[in-house]
């Protein structure tokens, strides 16, 4: 059996000197497994990503991504795993307003060798074709800024540069929030795919129980987090 994606063990985490926040035994994410994360606003599911990503640190515990104890890493080195094996859709977006729609999904090629060479030799063909699958394929909303875009285009061209590349870990915070339902359903379907394509591990969260049946298996984080037993 292949190893876990991500493997938790003892996580604890408090934001400065306030209350916990996060108290998780146990967490596994398996290779290839598509898992829905689901909780309330203000539960810890984007903490929880933040530090699985690497951009946060645990008080104590052990987050082991893709074969790396990211507890033990220095920050670089976590800026390069993420950089070079996680797509990240962040809850905001974080598109670069002034780049084109096709600038940003290239943006992680940039910084990222390996990225850019599971790409392909026509990085280009491969945006529009990530773009295309989710409903971006008019060829001249391609060159617009992507400030010019609604809240929904605007969370498919995140969408579109955390896929590409070919990463192993695909995180999702809350990225359907501006979708209706038919829409969502079809985004959801398509992340599902284009992660089985590539080989990647889905984690996605959202406070919408209703999402649940499309994943692999679904996880109600207030039944594995008890942050008031690590007080």
């Amino acid at each position: 059996m292949a190893d876990p994606v991500v493997d938790i063990e003892g996580l604890r985490f408090a934001w400065g000197k306030g209350p916990p926040v996060l108290g998780i035994e146990q967490f596994t994410l398996g290779a290839g497994e598509r898992v829905f994360l689901r909780g309330p606003s203000g539960s810890g599911k984007s903490t929880l990503l933040g530090l699985i990503a690497g951009v946060l640190a645990p008080q104590a515990g052990r987050i082991n991504v893709l074969g790396e104890d990211m507890t033990r890493l220095p920050a670089a080195r976590r800026d390069r795993l993420r950089a070079d094996r996680m797509g990240v859709i962040f809850q905001m977006f974080n598109l670069v307003p002034y780049l084109s729609v096709t600038g940003n999904v290239l943006l992680p090629l940039r910084f990222s060798a390996a990225r850019r060479k599971a790409a392909g030799s026509d990085p280009q063909a491969e945006a529009r074709r990530l773009l295309a699958r989710l409903g971006l394929d008019d060829e001249a909303l391609l060159t617009r800024r992507v400030s010019d875009l609604s809240v929904g285009q605007q969370q498919r061209v995140a969408a579109a540069r955390a896929l590409i590349g070919a990463p192993s870990l695909v995180i999702a915070d809350e990225p359907t929030s501006a979708l209706d339902a038919d829409a969502r359903d079809r985004f959801i379907s398509l992340l599902s795919e284009e992660a089985e394509r590539s080989g990647a591990s889905l984690l996605f969260v959202s406070h919408d129980a209703s999402l649940a049946h499309l994943f692999s298996r679904a996880v109600d984080l207030a039944a594995i987090n008890t942050p008031q037993v690590a007080a």
